[in-house]
């Protein structure tokens, strides 16, 4: 039998993805659940804020990848929601590192997420991983989640994914938006020239394998190689379902509903090149907006 990937995070949309994608191939996967309710074939279940986590789920795995923590954009950055975000985050990757480093046949790799929020407000600057961290909530929390993640570096390789928006028809930046602009209500939410670091489901999870067969260590920018601005990326998004998008959406209309804090994050203007991915031979299926967008919308139908 092939040694498992062991995957945290199996049931948001990243994570859906790639266990599909690894068991088509014929790989092992083992899910690490948080409650006993969930456990299907081939899982088993932790308690992050609690240090519980059995050794022997990681002992001899090819890889483990961490996805795990609560969404950015479910609900009202309260204090309180805050806390939630960052604990969700760094209890769970300082567990697996920890973990990581006290087994006698550690996993020959450690992915764990962090997000493009690493770089905070950055106008116009085009974004390497060597640049440095931003300011703000989500760049302090990206630079300790990364710093978590870290600890495992020297007993595996390990990676960490400064993914962008991820575009999928069933989750993401654009779950809430596509029902707006079918309707013809949909319009650019924040400053026309911010700019948006995307890239496709698809190749968030071929990315995420490459990886896994890669030697890269560190952290790796999950976008695609094309950038696009506000304003460019609503026009593209309004052709692509055939409905106008006339109208810019007040930041104080879904400030209402997720709170100043999150909306301030959430329309920060970072422009990320996955310039590692690229140096190591990785191939987009979709390097441009319109293409991500079109298969966007095949899945949806």
């Amino acid at each position: 039998m092939n040694k498992p990937v062991v995957i945290a995070g199996s049931s948001g949309l990243i994570g859906r993805s790639l266990t599909d994608a690894l068991l088509s191939t014929g790989l092992s996967v083992k899910r690490l659940l948080r409650t006993r309710a969930e456990a299907v074939e081939g899982s088993t279940t932790w308690e992050p804020g609690a240090g519980r986590l059995e050794a022997s789920a990681l002992e001899g795995a090819a890889a483990v990848i961490n996805l795990a923590g609560a969404g950015v954009g479910e609900k009202r950055w309260s204090s309180g929601r805050m806390r939630v975000l960052r604990e969700s985050r760094l209890a769970g990757t300082r567990l697996l590192a920890e973990t990581i480093r006290s087994l006698e046949e550690p996993p020959d790799i450690f992915i764990s997420a962090s997000a493009i929020g690493y770089y905070g407000e950055r106008g116009d600057d085009e974004l390497t991983e060597s640049s440095s961290a931003g300011q703000g909530f989500m760049a302090r929390l990206c630079e300790e989640w990364e710093a978590a993640a870290g600890e495992a570096q020297g007993t595996a390789r390990t990676v960490m994914l400064r993914t962008g928006l991820v575009l999928a028809a069933d989750g993401g930046f654009l779950q809430r938006q596509l029902p707006l602009f079918k309707l013809g209500l949909g319009g650019r939410l924040g400053s026309p020239g911010r700019w948006l670091s995307w890239i496709s489901l698809r190749d968030t999870t071929s990315a995420i394998i490459h990886l896994i067969n890669s030697d890269l260590a560190g952290p790796v920018n999950l976008t695609a190689p094309n950038p696009v601005t506000n304003a460019k990326f609503t026009k593209a998004l309004a052709k692509t379902l055939r409905r106008p998008a006339a109208l810019p959406i007040p930041a104080a209309l879904p400030g209402l509903i997720l709170g100043r804090n999150a909306i301030r994050a959430l329309t920060e203007s970072t422009r990320a090149l996955p310039t590692r991915l690229i140096s190591d031979g990785f191939s987009f299926q979709h390097p441009d907006l319109e293409d991500a967008l079109a298969e966007v919308l095949r899945t949806r139908r």
